[in-house]
């Protein structure tokens, strides 16, 4: 007979996480990270349009965050705070192209792992570091990547070859196409469609690692641009016929496609047996790279999208599961961003006295196990956006933002002055209070000044003439 969680607790508070965790306790960890989408496309956050059962009942079986920002408003430099525990201030990777590679004295999530015994495998789009470069998964604690290396390789869910292990992995019913992008929202099903062949691999690495503990990292590239799919998928079929903008009905049914691919994980996981003993989190790497107004309203109250430093850029959908250790049902208005996962994750594993100085995230698991007496507290959370202009080989402007409490700082250029939002009272972010707390302002932008670094110049690797990606 299972022990009643009521009685759990109190065991778990005071015996189940410290940094000497044994082999048997240590937890399958699986981190799904979609992309682009919204911060109210699933139901659990408001959507009226988009069906989302099995992220519904992820947030029903765990705990589910109201207050969860990407680490970056775009995809590379949020997925190197993820890497890294690192924010903007200070991470590797603060531009966008694609290419920009992790260094090789960097510290990933995974190769923390690796030292406490983890198997670590990642599928999607890495986005850090293009092929045969330092920053390429397999160089930063992977033992297996399958998907895609540049995240411009990535914007095709139709190309000639995939990444596997630092290889090409051709696609030869795709071969024809040379890499143009099909046209229409649907595509015939003769093709080689990339998020079916990457969930794939994904359900083979957790059945050859059943017996863990593995770290199965899962940046999928769903419902990124470009709006095409299978014509035959249920979800593009359930979304088809409506009066919408194609864009919108391929968001949609790509937001569906996810939430199918995560219940059958889940299924998978009881399959297996091991679903007790598996941490799944659940996110988007940034805000939604479309506000869908007026058919999904993917941002929903939140100002702005992808790119912007305005919520709707940077909060996003985040829940977790842990049966019999994360509450089911509950929710969390904890402020938290990509750099915890790191510190969390390391905990977990029973690493965390590993953890590089240099991390600024905090180790968010007080909070999964309703212990908010152990939770680390913390004064500030910090996002900016670095544009570089390769053909002046330099940086010419950077969007900031920075939540502290309730208050939300944001700049959409770093040469303009601060804008001031309470975001208990006003989560729209539509009255600008700076005016009144001069003081305040001034605090955030002495902390901000002392915290950030100059992001180091980066190149992207050599390309093969007239591609953007190798």
């Amino acid at each position: 007979m299972k022990t009643p969680f009521s009685l759990l607790v109190p065991l778990l508070a005071g015996m189940l996480f410290t940094t000497s965790v044994s082999a048997a306790e240590k937890p399958n960890i699986i981190y799904v990270m979609v992309d682009d989408m919204g911060w109210a496309d699933a139901g659990c956050y408001g959507s009226e349009a988009v069906r989302t059962p099995n992220i519904d009942r992820l947030a029903e079986a765990g705990m589910r965050f109201t207050n969860a920002y990407s680490g970056c408003t775009v995809c590379a430099p949020a997925r190197s705070t993820l890497m890294t525990g690192i924010d903007m201030g200070r991470t590797s990777v603060r531009g966008n192209t694609g290419g920009l590679p992790l260094r090789d004295e960097d510290v990933t999530v995974a190769e923390l792992l690796k030292q406490a015994g983890y198997a670590t495998g990642g599928f999607g789009k890495w986005g850090l570091g293009d092929i045969h470069t330092e920053g390429v998964a397999e160089k930063q604690g992977f033992d297996t990547f399958f998907g895609y290396y540049h995240q411009i390789h990535a914007h095709n869910y139709y190309p000639s070859y995939l990444i596997k292990d630092g290889e090409h992995f051709p696609l030869p019913k795709n071969a024809d196409l040379n890499d143009v992008k099909p046209k229409g929202p649907a595509v015939s099903g003769d093709r080689q469609f990339s998020a079916y062949l990457i969930f794939d691999e994904m359900q083979a690495f957790i059945r050859e690692h059943q017996d863990g503990p593995f770290f199965c990292y899962a940046p999928w590239t769903p419902p990124h641009a470009t709006y095409h799919m299978p014509e035959d998928d249920p979800a593009w079929q359930f979304y088809k016929d409506q009066p919408w903008p194609d864009a919108d009905k391929v968001h949609a049914a790509f937001v569906t496609m996810i939430d199918r691919q995560l219940g059958e994980t889940m299924a998978l996981l009881e399959e297996l047996g091991i679903a007790d003993n598996t941490i799944v989190f659940f996110c988007s790497d940034n805000g939604s790279s479309g506000r869908h107004e007026g058919t999904l309203d993917s941002c929903g109250r939140l100002k702005g999208m992808k790119r912007s430093m305005y919520e709707g850029g940077i909060r996003t959908p985040f829940i977790a599961a842990w049966p019999g250790k994360i509450p089911a049902g509950s929710v969390s208005d904890l402020p938290t961003y990509f750099p915890d996962f790191l510190p969390t994750a390391a905990e977990l594993a029973g690493v965390a006295e590993k953890t590089p100085a240099e991390v600024t995230g905090i180790s968010i698991l007080p909070t999964l196990l309703e212990m908010p007496e152990k939770q680390t507290a913390r004064e500030f959370l910090y996002w900016e956006y670095p544009k570089y202009n390769w053909k002046q080989g330099k940086y010419i402007g950077n969007s900031q933002a920075v939540r502290h409490g309730k208050w939300k700082l944001v700049r959409e250029d770093s040469s303009q002055p601060w804008e001031l939002y309470d975001l208990t009272t006003d989560i729209g972010e539509t009255h600008d209070l700076a005016a009144g707390h001069g003081d305040l302002v001034e605090k955030v932008d002495a902390w901000v000044t002392s915290h950030r670094t100059e992001p180091r110049l980066q190149a992207e690797p050599e390309m093969p003439e007239g591609r953007k990606y190798r």
